[in-house]
């Protein structure tokens, strides 16, 4: 389980392709600090088990769907990424509860700077809209925000300077896919108040 507060940006330093799966090696001191074999880290969002770890880098695996569902496929050396360690029980929960479970992919189609802020526009899957909503909280690229304006097909984003210094949303582009995980606890409330309410939801999508 994570929060969503990203705690290094880190860097994809190897790419292995086998096939339909992947192998990363990335760059990240800070998470990897005490890190060790069957650890996860959050890599722009996506829950990965960890390898092995070395001179503050981390190997881990990444399985054909995860490739699929997520925009992890699109990594290559040199790439940066947003890195978390899992939240530890009894620790301040800073952003709001997220799996590192991706529930699909939007693109930014917007980007207006503000004073001291930018607001940025993602376009959103029709089937995750039933879940975001006005000053909710949804994760992007691993990061908890809070939803400024919640449509059927996009939503909006204000992003302070220290997430635009500090996270890969300062230098995502216009055109550029993000991860995307709604909120669990809206997943869970439509999944018990009808049978019929987990027909085509995000949790059949989503990826670990």
């Amino acid at each position: 389980m994570f929060t969503g507060i990203v705690e290094e940006l880190g860097e994809v330093t190897a790419v292995e392709k086998h096939g339909d799966s992947a192998r990363f090696r990335l760059r990240g001191p800070v998470v990897t600090d005490g890190a060790g074999h069957g650890d996860s880290i959050a890599v722009n969002g996506v829950c990965l088990t960890v390898v092995d770890t070395a001179d503050g880098e981390f190997t881990a695996e990444v399985m054909a769907e995860t490739l699929h569902r997520s925009s992890l496929g699109a990594l290559t050396v040199g790439s940066r990424v947003n890195l978390e360690r899992p939240m530890a029980l009894g620790g301040r929960l800073g952003g709001h509860l997220v799996q590192g479970h991706v529930d699909g992919t939007g693109t930014i189609t917007e980007r207006v700077p503000g004073e001291h802020w930018e607001i940025v526009t993602v376009a959103l899957p029709p089937q995750l809209a039933r879940y975001v909503v006005e000053k909710g909280s949804i994760t992007v690229d691993g990061v908890s925000l809070t939803v400024v304006d919640a449509a059927d097909d996009h939503f909006t984003i204000s992003l302070i300077p220290t997430t635009l210094a500090l996270t890969t949303l300062g230098i995502k582009q216009v055109g550029d896919p993000v991860n995307l995980e709604v909120d669990v606890l809206a997943k869970y409330v439509e999944r018990l108040l009808g049978p019929g309410g987990a027909t085509g939801t995000a949790s059949e999508g989503a990826v670990r």
